[in-house]
């Protein structure tokens, strides 16, 4: 009897799903070529079993400031256990693709810990670890394509079993195409309990059957939002439209702590969820159960699952983002295998292969194309609606810092949100679909926004810690709650000082806030001189050379040190291009300057202060 055909495991982390991407494509190429793939996500895996694994594939992905995402995290700390020994994984071998974003610091840092870790378990590594890179300009594909391949060559070198007709030769994707994950099933109306159900359970009921398993646990929102007020901040002008939102609590209100973060999920264009349906020749009054296609034989009551259905439109509306994310190359694969003119089919299957990559990016994400635009793009194609719920990207509620105090302003949440609004390289005009939604809004519209309260990357500081802040843009927005908070506390008790330092293009007419910063800088305020603060702002377009926030942190270098060694924390909000490295490179050339020591002791003096928790960054992209 010859060896059985090995099969991989592939293991993802995902926060927002591209990790789950990833990972599914790989597991899709191996099949490919004749080598089955199991594709398990980190927390619905038994990390003591890993030992017993031949070959496992990693996709792990990297959020915000170095965290890992939360599917994570057991996974992670189970590896860490002192008793695993450097022999535990002695017989496994491995590869690590990691997915992150090169503006930030700390690029790629879970596939990079996870890969040193893993050898020192004594694993083996396949190949060197890949590292996906959102600046690339087709995205992490540019380096997993390449990655995979050698992959594949590597893995056949180990074992030709592995892939038994060797690893370039691959089963034609009309016969990969398998059947969808999901099945849809469909109610007879007069079947159904008529009575209504509170908004919050329509949208549990929706997330919950929906295959973007981003929410887990959480598809219940906390609670409903009501929009007070509606005010733009910059003024005649600017080059950019930023808002200052004021909400109240629906229903119950939620206790929260400055800092954190809310998430919303945003309403799509009516019209376009109508021409979507049409285009799909749906029924949007039908109403549906999404089960995965496991439950078919697996002798679950059908009863048991349908009890809960909902109606196909309502599903679309909440799950299924269809007008603003842009789809998937395995959307373009499936596509070509429903296509019926050939010169569509042609194009589709070119866009789906390697070769096709850059024109396919240059079609689809760096024009932003919508599903919809896709599918119009298209006409001969009609994908079944099991596919198109598997593969639509899942409608994801978006997340804002909080710019308010609970303390200083009761029972209401305040945010500051840049509108967002570019042209592509086609000069089309496209716009962010949950700011524009937002500021599309007035309050005698009277909407519920279903929204959910996290702590984000910068905790709470307690009154007594001296605080260094730097918040340009709309970086500002949780700093104003940081003072309006303190200065509260500061009527009836001692806090500690506050610096801030704010940055915008001109002082006219992006300066966010300016009163209420300028108020807090006069009389004793929490940013005044005389409390040991103070107030300070670059405007970079107002003088022929440009001034940024890390140029008044170098001004202010010995105020700065003085309330660093009084154990001040530093806190960096704002764009995660360049301006966090700045700052960090600002503070590194203080510190080192300050103890006459060198930019590597400097650099180890700040590690030490974020290992502390008294330096914390929140940047977005």
């Amino acid at each position: 009897m010859g060896e059985k055909p090995r099969k991989l495991l592939v293991l993802y982390a995902s926060q927002t799903g591209n990790a789950l991407d990833a990972a599914e494509r790989i597991g899709r190429e191996a099949e490919r070529r004749g080598c089955s793939a199991s594709i398990v996500s980190t927390d619905e895996f038994d990390a003591s079993s890993l030992l017993h694994e031949e070959a496992v594939v990693f996709v792990v992905s990297t959020t915000g400031q170095g965290d890992s995402p939360d599917s994570f995290k057991a996974f992670w700390r189970f590896l860490l256990q002192r008793n695993l020994g450097n022999c535990w994984l002695q017989r496994v071998r491995y590869a690590v693709f990691g997915l992150g974003d090169s503006g930030y610091q700390k690029y790629n840092f879970v596939a990079k810990k996870l890969d040193k870790r893993l050898s020192d378990l004594g694993a083996t590594t396949i190949i060197e670890k890949g590292l996906g890179d959102d600046q690339h300009p087709s995205g992490y594909e540019g380096t997993l394509d390449p990655w995979m391949l050698s992959l594949w060559s590597t893995l056949y070198q180990i074992n030709a079993k592995y892939f038994p007709k060797g690893p370039d030769v691959k089963i034609s994707q009309d016969e990969v195409i398998d059947q969808p994950k999901y099945r849809i099933l469909y109610h007879k109306r007069e079947k159904l309990d008529p009575k209504l159900l509170a908004e919050s359970d329509i949208i549990q009921r929706a997330c919950g059957m929906s295959p973007g398993k981003l929410f887990k646990d959480k598809s219940k929102p906390d609670c409903f939002l009501k929009m007070t007020r509606n005010e733009v901040l910059t003024k005649a002008g600017s080059t950019k439209d930023i808002r200052h939102f004021e909400f109240q609590f629906v229903s119950s209100t939620i206790e929260y702590e400055v800092g954190d973060v809310v998430e919303l999920l945003p309403s799509q264009n009516p019209s376009a969820i109508d021409a979507f349906i049409e285009r799909c020749d749906l029924d949007p009054n039908s109403f549906i159960t999404v089960c995965p296609r496991e439950t078919e034989n697996s002798g679950v009551n059908e009863e048991m699952i349908t009890q809960l259905p909902i109606k196909l439109k309502t599903f679309i509306e909440l799950t299924m983002d269809v007008t603003s994310a842009s789809p998937r190359r395995y959307f373009f694969e499936v596509m070509s295998f429903y296509a019926t003119a050939e010169h569509e089919k042609e194009r589709l299957q070119y866009f789906a292969s390697p070769e096709g990559r850059d024109d396919l990016y240059n079609y689809n994400q760096k024009e932003r194309r919508s599903i919809l635009e896709v599918l119009e793009d298209f006409p001969s194609v009609h994908i079944p609606f099991e596919w198109l719920v598997q593969l639509v990207p899942p409608l994801k509620p978006r997340a804002f810092s909080i710019s308010s105090s609970p303390l200083a302003h009761h029972a209401r949440v305040h945010l500051t949100v840049s509108i967002v609004s570019w042209i592509t390289p086609y000069k089309r005009t496209r716009k962010g679909l949950c700011s524009s939604w937002l500021a599309s809004l007035t309050p005698e519209q009277e909407v519920n926004i279903p929204v959910w309260f996290h702590k984000g990357s910068l905790p709470a500081p307690s009154q007594s810690l001296p605080l260094i802040l730097v918040g340009p843009g709309t970086g500002c927005a949780p700093f104003r709650g940081f003072v309006a908070e303190r200065s509260v506390r500061a009527q009836s008790s001692s806090v500690a000082p506050v610096m801030f330092f704010f940055g915008c293009r001109n002082k006219d007419t992006d300066f966010l806030y300016r009163d209420f910063w300028e108020s807090h800088t006069r009389e004793g305020g929490m940013l005044s001189e005389e409390k040991g603060g103070g107030f300070y702002t670059a405007f970079s377009r107002d003088q022929p050379k440009k001034i940024y926030v890390q140029h008044k942190i170098h001004e202010m270098s010995k105020k700065v040190w003085d309330l660093l060694c009084d154990g001040a924390a530093v806190y960096v909000a704002g764009s995660s291009t360049k301006m966090p490295s700045d700052v960090m490179s600002a503070l590194e050339e203080i510190v080192s300057e300050e103890m006459g020591g060198s930019k590597e002791v400097a650099s180890r003096w700040l590690k030490d202060l974020e290992k502390a928790r008294r330096y914390n960054v929140e940047a977005w992209s």
